[in-house]
């Protein structure tokens, strides 16, 4: 049976080997350049390919070459990368596209493919992904009269590295202690590079040895059970600040010097801060889950917010429509809009806020106290049959409310305002919820949970 459900909103993905195994691969590979070559008017065309450290990915990552070239692609090697690194490398060198191997944070059994066109523009439901998927499933491919020829980049990391250094004063980084847990992952290897050129760092490494089995924790650093570990260590060894990664490396947590996370809503708002120091009154993206604290950061450096529905691809897409300078999403990916595209950026999240504390003289915490203000539930998955009726339900209970349903319903009081929002793919309705006091986030709460189950 065709494994349908391995196309997914935002990339493919599946269990290896019963949904997505190196036929597959071989497969999505060809199909990619007959939808590339439709869209682009032309044959000959240059796409770069990269892979994780997935057990499985080495496989899949050559039959998906010999799918590639045999349908006439020249394709560019890029090796062992981050999809931050990938993203780079597919805009940077002006390809006309790209695939990479990798399933992010799921678990071990898992394997996936991201795909991008020109300038890393994602390729997923609603831009491409219905048609590679049908192309795939019919499985007629016509016999290119061309091989395509394979070369390597091994310059990626370095390139990638000295651009984003461009983005911060290194000189101005002080002397610090931090912790980092890649959780044997691919984080590790733009850290790695990236604190070579910080001499003044010292550098502790937690699950630094890649892995794709994960042996030490899941590599989804979201999860409050997967950075314990890291805000422990940050104690112990007082240092000044923790760092997290996830499995692909697109998105970055950081632990205060008292082992506490910062929320990604918080680091958004400093990080917006810095690119309005650069361009006053530029727009930032960011999605409509509750992080009220990084509107308030914006307007009060005198940006223009600009709220997004949630994925990262539709961040990137209203970025690029708005000519945001950044953009952030509630779950940690940071996006920059460079000249050549719009994509992930953690080396440059890392390199601004390292200055930023630098420059504050004060500790990680001390700097982010007065920023954490608001008192967040988390995202809260419910199972419901029928998620219309439960909407229809908070409209009538919230109808005084300022509403908004740009993605699912935000529901927005002077003193607390939630989003709930349906899973495109599961029987879920997904609850985030904020308020100015703890007891009356709980309180609220409990009154939401109530009408949802």
């Amino acid at each position: 049976m065709f494994p349908e459900n391995i196309f997914k909103a935002y990339d493919i993905r599946g269990i290896y080997p019963d949904e997505l195994n190196e036929d597959l691969a071989y497969k999505i590979g060809r199909a990619y350049i007959i939808l590339r070559q439709t869209e682009l008017g032309r044959k000959n065309m240059k796409i770069a390919i990269g892979h994780d450290m997935r057990l499985s990915s080495p496989s899949l990552f050559a039959e998906l070459k010999r799918g590639l070239k045999e349908q006439g692609a020249d394709v560019v090697d890029i090796g062992l990368v981050s999809t931050p690194t990938y993203y780079f490398a597919v805009s940077f060198y002006n390809y006309d596209g790209g695939l990479l191997i990798s399933a992010s944070h799921n678990p071990k059994e898992y394997n996936g493919i991201k795909i991008v066109r020109e300038k890393a523009k994602p390729l997923g439901n609603g831009t491409g992904m219905e048609e590679l998927k049908e192309i795939v499933k019919k499985g007629e491919f016509l016999e290119s009269d061309y091989l395509g020829t394979e070369e390597t980049n091994e310059n990626v990391l370095e390139d990638e590295t000295v651009l984003c250094e461009k983005y911060s004063d290194l000189i101005k980084i002080k002397p610090m202690k931090i912790v980092i847990d890649t959780a044997n992952s691919m984080g590790i290897v733009y850290l790695e590079r990236l604190f070579k050129d910080l001499p003044q760092l010292t550098i502790i490494k937690m699950n630094d040895k890649l892995d794709g089995t994960f042996p030490a924790h899941q590599a989804d650093p979201l999860q409050e059970k997967n950075i314990k570990d890291l805000e422990e260590r940050v104690i112990t060894e007082k240092a000044d600040l923790g760092i997290a990664t996830d499995g692909d490396g697109d998105r970055i947590f950081f632990v205060d010097n008292l082992g506490k996370r910062i929320r990604p809503e918080i680091m958004r708002g400093i990080l917006a801060q810095t690119f309005l120091k650069d361009n006053p009154g530029a727009t930032i993206c960011y999605d409509i889950r509750p992080g009220k604290i990084t509107e308030d950061m914006i307007l009060e450096a005198g940006g223009k917010p600009s709220v997004t529905k949630v994925g990262h691809s539709l961040i990137k897409r209203q970025m690029i429509e708005t000519g945001a300078v950044f953009g952030g999403e509630s779950s940690g990916h940071f996006f920059v809009q460079f000249p050549h595209g719009t994509y992930e950026a953690p080396m440059i999240a890392t390199l601004r806020f390292l200055q930023v504390i630098s420059e504050s003289n004060l500790s990680s915490a001390d700097y982010v106290k007065p920023l954490d203000k608001y008192f967040h539930s988390g995202e809260i998955n419910f199972t419901v049959s029928d998620k219309e009726r439960v909407l229809e339900a908070l409209k009538i209970k919230y109808a005084d409310a300022k509403i908004n349903s740009l993605d699912g319903l935000t529901f927005t009081y002077p003193d607390f305002w939630f989003n709930v929002r349906a899973s495109n793919t599961e029987p879920l309705l997904r609850l985030n919820l904020e308020s100015t006091s703890k007891e009356l986030m709980e309180e609220k709460l409990i009154e939401i949970k109530n009408i949802i189950l």
